[in-house]
């Protein structure tokens, strides 16, 4: 059983215990006792931490492992649907559109929305260039769109910058 079930099940059973301890607040006022008032607390607390270990439940999301992606950096993010994460210089080409991929992955979630009708998705690659002492110049390595409607969407579309690779230190 994973732990996201566990939760579930946990949530399941505080959400029980509300009831009964509804149920006996219920009784108390219909019998009269003197603690009435303070079953109604106890009802009320058990409430909030059913609702919470529900919450929680939902809040685990499972993030898959794309084999090849590189670490990054979130450097940029809207909240809605763009974002930019940055890799260090001497990146293998081969690691750009998986760490891409594991970007998207890793950034979508069901919060985000769209602006002015845009329901896309898009994540930037960059990393950052020093030519000189002193001067630093950013360098867009490609793009990754997905939908921000579709939670499993396997049709990411992947743009790679092949004219900014070139410039890249290592020319492998």
């Amino acid at each position: 059983m994973d732990f996201t079930s566990s939760i579930f099940v946990y949530a399941k059973w505080l959400g029980f215990a509300t009831i009964f301890c509804l149920l006996v607040a219920i009784l108390s006022f219909v019998v009269g006792w003197s603690f009435r008032f303070r079953l109604v607390g106890v009802t009320s607390f058990m409430g909030v931490l059913t609702a919470g270990m529900f919450a929680l439940g939902l809040s685990f999301f499972p993030h898959e492992s794309i084999s090849g992606a590189a670490r990054y950096t979130l450097i940029y993010d809207n909240g809605a649907n763009q974002a930019v994460v940055a890799v260090a210089p001497d990146i293998e080409k081969s690691a750009i559109e998986p760490t891409l991929l594991q970007a998207a992955s890793d950034l979508y979630s069901y919060g985000r929305t769209g602006t002015g009708g845009n329901s896309e998705f898009t994540i930037k690659l960059r990393t950052v260039l020093h030519p000189q002492t002193g001067v630093s110049q950013p360098l867009f390595l490609g793009e990754a769109k997905r939908s921000l409607i579709a939670s499993g969407d396997e049709d990411i579309q992947v743009n790679v910058f092949s004219q900014n690779l070139r410039k890249l230190p290592n020319p492998s």
